[in-house]
């Protein structure tokens, strides 16, 4: 198990210590499931970039904007939203870490209508 607010500071002392400005752990691998905390000082930035088939940014500490070329959306800390289906961007707007939850395989959804489900009686 891990501790998120140890992993938290951890990363932000890293994302200082870093030329980049930015710091990333994956704490959890499980088949196609991903959890990284990513910490970024202020002004520090990841470029944009394709998203993963399903995936979410749920800010751990500080205040970030995710960019993308329909509009931008800032985050404070205890916020979470889906990552849309297009390229983006993270920008720390101060000192933050993010929780990032992806999912990397999606099973293909079938043609068609849903299965009818049997009522229970």
């Amino acid at each position: 198990m891990n501790d998120l607010n140890t992993l938290v500071r951890d990363q932000i002392d890293d994302a200082r210590a870093s030329a980049h400005g930015r710091s990333a752990h994956l704490f959890l691998h499980d088949g196609p499931l991903r959890q990284t905390v990513i910490a970024l000082i202020a002004g520090a930035s990841l470029d944009e970039h394709n998203t993963p088939p399903a995936a979410s940014l749920q800010v751990l500490k500080g205040r970030v904007r995710l960019t993308r070329a329909r509009g931008n959306q800032e985050l404070k800390a205890g916020q979470v939203a889906a990552i849309s289906h297009e390229r983006h961007g993270l920008l720390a707007l101060e000192d933050s870490a993010v929780l990032l939850t992806a999912v990397m395989t999606v099973a293909p959804r079938p043609l068609g209508p849903p299965p009818l489900v049997a009522a229970r009686g």
